[in-house]
């Protein structure tokens, strides 16, 4: 048995629970604010403990985390595995029973990666909530061409094409009349429609209107401007630490740059924590639940796992499926004639994990899989249903 710790980690609280080796239990309770944290961090050193383990509980862990490192053996485990029973549950009985875990070995801890890449994850994550805000104030912009009754985004490709930028900066110069906002439409576009461009750009016009627009245009310049700013800092840190990993992801079909560097700050570099690529498709949660009663398989759905690996992923699987001369275009085309094509996407994304792990694990580029044909199968094949069609005719 060895000296261990259990935290239970709140927003203003830490509950600190250190079981020695001895069977003696120490019950302190601490505040959130450093100075109490490293007083804990000097009592854990004057106790020995050697192993800590906490729950994820959103970010509060995190400081915590940062304060600990490198001095014990840190484990940050999900709530999940150590749910007390209801009617049974304090914050001193959380932190023993974390405490009783961890000093059992009853649970294993999170992955939690280095520190480069938790600070690319930090851009990554703060560039996708950018392009949430600016969807959202794509959305706000035409919501209210709409109430102007322009509607030119429903011609155009996407809300905020150049376009639909364009006629919205018209507007706020004061442009009012069709002539006048037709000019910042695409070529293309009245090639395509013609007079119906005319039409929909016919409208009626407030200054509370022009208001509205203007703000919504400095919000939206400002947001990209920032995301311009994360894209960049992302590059230096990639280029800098994870540049060979960052040109062995672009050699698989579907990946691109941007999404290598997503993929990275989720996945890092160092896989280690996966034993198998299965474990890692657990992990993502792009794999079907064991949900089986009475021999029977209630739900086959995807389990919950990393959102922002899983929402990439399936990006860079729609992109896969429309690549030429691509083995997972054509498992894609497949999996459609007996799946939805949602689940064949899946599966895809699926695939196309394991065949990150075994780029990133093996440090080698991906190489096109040819399938291998087997003539005498194919022969059967043709044969069983050369019978088939025969009988058909026959009867």
């Amino acid at each position: 048995m060895k000296t261990v710790c259990g935290l239970d980690v709140h927003k203003s609280i830490i509950l600190m629970c250190i079981l020695q080796k001895n069977g003696g239990i120490i019950i302190k309770e601490y505040s959130t604010l450093t100075c109490d944290i490293e007083s804990m961090f000097a009592q854990m050193q004057e106790y020995g403990v050697e192993e800590v383990g906490m729950e994820s509980t959103g970010i509060y862990w995190i400081p915590v985390w940062r304060i600990l490192q490198g001095h014990f053996d840190l484990k940050l485990i999900n709530p999940y595995f150590i749910k007390q029973l209801p009617g049974r549950k304090t914050d001193v009985k959380d932190a023993q029973w974390i405490a009783t875990v961890v000093q059992k070995g009853l649970v294993r801890g999170s992955y939690v990666p280095g520190k480069q890449i938790q600070e690319l994850r930090q851009f990554e994550r703060r560039y996708v909530r950018l392009c949430e805000q600016s969807t959202r104030i794509e959305q706000e912009m035409d919501r209210q061409l709409h109430r102007c009754n322009i509607q030119i985004t429903n011609y155009a490709s996407k809300i905020g094409s150049v376009s639909v930028i364009g006629v919205v900066k018209g507007i706020i110069a004061g442009e009012s009349t069709a002539e006048q906002l037709e000019k910042h439409v695409h070529g293309r576009i009245k090639g395509k429609y013609k007079e119906k461009i005319t039409a929909s750009l016919t409208g009626v016009i407030s200054s509370s209107d022009r208001f509205i627009f203007k703000q919504n245009i400095k919000e939206y310049e400002l947001i990209l401007e920032q995301q311009k700013e994360c894209l960049e800092e992302m590059s230096k840190l990639c280029d800098q630490y994870f540049s060979k990993e960052l040109q062995l992801l672009c050699t698989i079909p579907g990946i691109q740059k941007l999404s290598a560097m997503i993929i990275i700050a989720e996945l890092g570099v160092d896989l280690k924590a996966f034993v198998t690529s299965a474990a890692l498709t657990g992990w993502a949660g792009l794999r079907p639940r064991n949900d089986e009663s009475a021999k029977k398989i209630k739900s086959n759905k995807i389990t919950k796992g990393n959102k922002y690996l899983r929402r990439i992923l399936v990006q860079c699987a729609w992109a896969a499926s429309r690549h030429k001369n691509c083995w997972l275009k054509t498992k894609y085309e497949q999996l459609c004639v007996r799946k939805s094509t949602r689940k064949a996407l899946i599966a895809i994304s699926r695939k196309l994990l394991v065949i990150i792990w075994n780029v990133l694990t093996k440090q080698q580029v991906y190489k096109e899989f040819i399938p291998k044909v087997n003539t005498e199968k194919r022969k059967s094949q043709v044969e069983y249903y050369r019978k088939k069609l025969q009988d058909l005719e026959t009867a």
